[in-house]
This record gives C-alpha cells, sequence and structure tokens, in this order.
C-alpha cells in the first residue's frame, strides 16, 4: 500500500486524512512501525527541513505536528503491541518560574513525531520533578525558558541532578528566547537547540 498520501496529508496538516489514510493501512495489513517510520517520521522530518530552510514556519509546524499526532494516536496500541523501541526517553518541561508553553509544547510534539517516548512535564517545573523523571528512565532532558529571570533555573537543576548521582546517565538540552549556546555551555548543558526543529535533529545525536 502506498504510503505517500499519509505523508503529504502530515506534512500539509490535513489531519483527518492522515487519520482516515492510517485507519486504511492499518487495515490493508501495513506494519504499524513501518506507518510510523515511512509516514509520520519521514513527514516531520521533511517538515523541519522546510522550517530549516524557510520555507515553512512556526503555524506550519504546529499544524502538521497536530496532524502527525492525530495518526500516532492511532498507531499507539499497535506499536506497544509490536514493542517498537522509541528512539529514547525525554523528559521535557518548561523551567521552575516560568509559565511558557508554547516552544516546549511544539519541541514535544516535534520529537514525538522523531519516534521519542515523551514525559511532558508541563510549566514551572522544579528540579526535584526533573530528578524524579530521570529515576524513572529518562535518559534526555529538555529545558526550556522563556523569562531570563527562570534560566538560572536551567543551571540549579543540572546542580540537583549532579547531588543526585544522576548528571553522568542522562543528557541536558536546553532552548527558549534568551537561551543562547554560550549560556548552555556555562552551565554545564550538553547541547542547546534554538528552535524545534533543531531541537529533535540535537536530540537524536544526544542519544546516538
Amino acid at each position: 500500500m502506498d504510503l505517500k498520501p499519509i505523508y503529504k496529508n502530515v506534512i500539509e496538516g490535513q489531519a483527518d486524512a492522515v487519520e482516515s489514510g492510517v485507519k486504511a493501512a492499518l487495515a490493508a495489513g501495513v506494519d504499524a512501525g513501518v506507518i510510523l517510520n515511512e509516514a509520520l517520521i519521514a513527514a516531520m522530518d521533511e517538515v523541519g527541513n522546510r522550517f530549516e530552510d524557510g520555507d515553512f514556519f512556526v503555524p506550519e509546524m504546529l499544524i502538521a505536528a497536530r496532524a502527525m499526532q492525530a495518526g500516532l494516536a492511532l498507531l499507539k496500541p499497535h506499536l506497544t503491541a509490536i514493542d517498537v523501541q522509541a528512539a529514547g526517553k525525554i523528559a521535557i518541561g518548561t523551567v521552575k518560574g516560568d509559565l511558557h508553553d508554547i516552544g516546549k509544547n511544539l519541541v514535544a510534539m516535534m520529537l514525538e513525531g522523531a519516534g521519542f517516548e515523551i514525559v511532558d512535564l508541563g510549566v514551572d517545573v522544579t528540579p526535584e520533578a526533573f530528578v524524579k523523571a530521570v529515576q524513572e528512565g529518562a535518559n534526555l532532558i529538555g529545558m526550556s525558558a522563556l523569562l531570563t529571570t527562570t534560566m538560572s533555573n536551567m543551571s540549579a537543576t543540572i546542580e540537583a541532578l549532579k547531588a543526585a548521582g544522576l548528571r553522568e546517565q542522562v543528557k541536558v538540552m536546553v532552548g527558549g528566547a534568551p537561551v543562547t549556546e554560550e549560556f548552555a555551555r556555562s552551565i554545564g548543558a550538553d547541547a542547546f537547540a534554538p528552535d524545534a526543529s533543531s531541537a529533535t535533529r540535537v536530540a537524536r545525536q544526544l542519544v546516538a
């Protein structure tokens, strides 16, 4: 069965068409892992490329990510049944004191579209909550901040991971409007991602 229409509908953000396409593919006996990789993940990779080339902007990315999630929701029961290995388990959240979530949500959707298992901790996330997520199996942490006043809580989270003896077993990625590569290095983060598209690429490199 041709999965190209699903791929195309994800890129175009046609959630209903993605849903019906995935249903039809499953009914035709196409393996859920194949649909995930060849239609959904491949489409989100293309969306990321178009964003980096300046052909797509945040609204297009959001709409495509929502369409991808509509398909993913149908695949999930089948994926767990055949035990498709996630690319990695990422705990993502906006740091303590910061209530902004649009960027964080988009990053979470893009990462989910890239095959990662996502633990969305929400906003105003304490260092302790990130530590707990690592104790529960997250091998990557994504922290977001939109206020310069809350950026220090990224550093506090890394210190909390060290204090808990967990720093060596987790990769830390940071991002958000005021965050820079230089700041990420200064607090001892493993990586900096300026936007949702690069976050996917960076996350893949970190777990490789």
